[in-house]
């Protein structure tokens, strides 16, 4: 990295309303190192809680981690329950800053996979912050993109069946209305860590016009310089969703 990376200046009025990340990379880092992966997860969490404060610092409205995806389920049952135990620690040990901040918490994806402690935290945490308004913080927890549409889907085909929608009603705007980020504005930004260079099942549908920013770097090694750059990149290019300006 170059000083000058370090001298970067955004533009307050060019930044991002919806910021997605995928936070990629943990167990790599700890095994670059020579760790149990359980240390790249941890390491990760106190990561993680530096871009959600400069991501409130910056003013941005919307912040989505993925923090546990469908697939993550086929992993090892003692990594599964060590990222459960440090997603229920951060809940209740960053409640108290959340509400100072007004920072609201929402959960999206299938919250009742996770075990019944689990799912209190998250929904109590939901409740509470519920009238925050500075802030949303989204996490996306047993999520998966296909899983999302596919539900949506059998909602409104109960509800054609029921008589309660008219299929020629049936519209994106309609659509959206029973995705999990029905509140939520689709991601202007999707950033993903550790140089993988796809998606993996988050968001399809609301990522249709997201600009994509891919660095190498393993998350728990995302700091603040790098998020900057991240949305300094973001603030360079034109979005024109589908559309040409004449000049």
């Amino acid at each position: 990295m170059s000083s000058q990376d370090f001298d970067l200046i955004l533009d307050p009025s060019k930044l991002p309303e919806h910021v997605a990340i995928i936070m990629d990379g943990n167990g790599r880092w700890a095994k670059k190192k020579g760790l149990p992966r359980i240390y790249g997860h941890k390491k990760g969490v106190e990561t993680a809680k530096k871009i959600i404060l400069k991501t409130y610092e910056l003013g941005i409205p919307v912040l989505t981690l993925f923090a546990f995806s469908k697939e993550n389920w086929e992993r090892p049952k003692s990594e599964i329950e060590t990222i459960f135990e440090l997603l229920k620690f951060y809940l209740e040990n960053e409640l108290e800053n959340m509400q100072k901040k007004e920072i609201k918490f929402v959960a999206i994806g299938d919250i009742e996979d996770f075990p019944k402690d689990l799912q209190k935290r998250i929904k109590y945490t939901e409740d509470v912050t519920k009238e925050n308004k500075k802030m949303k913080l989204c996490l996306a927890l047993s999520y998966g993109g296909r899983t999302e549409i596919i539900r949506a889907t059998k909602i409104i085909a109960d509800k054609v069946k029921k008589g309660e929608v008219d299929p020629e009603e049936i519209n994106e705007k309609l659509f959206r209305k029973f995705l999990y980020t029905a509140d939520l504005p689709d991601p202007d930004l999707l950033i993903r860590t550790s140089g993988e260079l796809r998606i993996s099942n988050f968001l399809l549908f609301q990522m249709a016009y997201t600009e994509f920013y891919f660095t190498p770097i393993c998350w728990p090694d995302f700091d603040e310089k790098e998020y900057i750059k991240a949305l300094y990149s973001y603030q360079q290019r034109e979005r024109r969703f589908g559309r040409i300006y004449e000049f």
